[in-house]
């Protein structure tokens, strides 16, 4: 049945799942071909969704990383910037929403927003191992009117002031301000977001940072006293790069050794430069998935501390207070019989482990 035949009655047939990696490269074709704003690279929590109708494609929704600053939104949840800061992760922004060529027809828009709702709070629990809480999205007003939002029951909180990011922060000038929309999807989820115990939200660790340009020179070269486990045959990338970019996006709130790969990919030629990667062709070049998972499996935990510690002297919060915590632990003893003791001491600020003991 093609696109054409699509009537009132086949309206409910239409589904919202997952692109699989296989249909990553094809949902990205389309996204640059079709979107005004062209492809957008997947980077850290990033989830992206099809919507279906008899196995063919009827849209796109790509969700990504909520806006760093937006002041109609930050009012409305009610938190200030401390208390925000480090909670992001619980807002997704629906960063693009393309109605794929052909399928321009009434309530698409708005069926396949509400099909995304539904599923997006249980998969990204599943996918990133924290609640999700609340969508958000800017709209240009000199291109749509965000009808097919409001028709989705979302809330138009007002304009931004019309700013955007640059690799310097902000932009200097106002660019056009843009509408912006939110979806709770919990009724109470400005309550949970201003919630002051981050461990109820599930939040665990430390915010999220933004490395600078010295940071990205200096993390590679603490692991350069580690040795290579690899075969030196067919090494294309040294370990102390690998190490570092790895790091690096651990810093950055990547989990896992895909978010990394996604990371490292979505850096630029300088910051690609200033990691120590390959050259190639005129081109530098970042480490695979595979190559970062295997160096970071053969890695033993105590080398890989000792070399952040290093870089967390130089950089890290100096620490006003230190938390002490110890215990014994049952049925554990050593060769001479004695049962074994652990202790730690970590930084408030910094989050550092200056003494694990046994």
């Amino acid at each position: 049945m093609e696109s054409t035949e699509f009537t009132n009655e086949a309206f409910k047939d239409i589904r919202v799942r997952p692109v699989e990696r296989s249909e990553e490269v094809r949902y990205q074709e389309q996204m640059a071909r079709h979107h005004y704003l062209g492809a957008l690279a997947k980077i850290g929590e990033t989830a992206w969704y099809v919507a279906t109708w008899h196995e063919q494609w009827v849209a796109q929704v790509s969700l990504s990383a909520a806006a760093l600053k937006c002041g109609v939104r930050d009012r409305w949840i009610g938190w200030d910037f401390r208390s925000q800061y480090g909670r992001l992760n619980l807002i997704a922004n629906n960063s693009r929403y393309l109605i794929l060529p052909g399928w321009n027809r009434p309530n698409i828009g708005s069926r396949v927003l509400s099909l995304t709702e539904r599923r997006v709070a249980a998969d990204w629990q599943v996918r990133f191992g924290h609640p999700l809480l609340q969508l958000e999205t800017f709209v240009d007003p000199q291109r749509f009117h965000g009808g097919v939002y409001r028709a989705a029951n979302w809330l138009e909180l007002g304009l931004t002031q019309g700013y955007r990011r640059t690799k310097e922060g902000y932009s200097a000038q106002a660019d056009t301000a843009k509408r912006v929309f939110v979806r709770p999807l919990r009724r109470d989820a400005r309550a949970q977001l201003t919630h002051p115990d981050r461990d109820r939200l599930q939040l665990i660790g430390a915010p999220k940072i933004m490395l600078n340009a010295e940071q990205m020179r200096q993390l590679p070269q603490c692991f350069k006293i580690i040795p290579d486990p690899r075969r030196s045959q067919g090494l294309r990338h040294r370990l102390h790069v690998v190490l570092g970019i790895a790091a690096g996006a651990t810093l950055c709130g990547m989990r896992g050794y895909k978010a990394m790969s996604d990371w490292a990919d979505a850096l630029g030629q300088q910051a690609r430069e200033r990691f120590g990667c390959r050259r190639e062709n005129g081109r530098y070049v970042v480490p695979s998935e595979y190559v970062i998972r295997d160096c970071l499996v053969r890695m033993e935990p105590g080398t890989l501390d000792r070399a952040l510690n290093a870089w967390n002297q130089a950089w890290g919060a100096p620490d006003e207070a230190l938390a002490m915590d110890g215990k014994t632990m049952k049925n554990a003893l050593d060769q001479a019989g004695h049962q074994t003791h652990i202790m730690s001491v970590v930084g408030h600020e910094s989050k550092r482990s200056y003494a694990p003991k046994k």
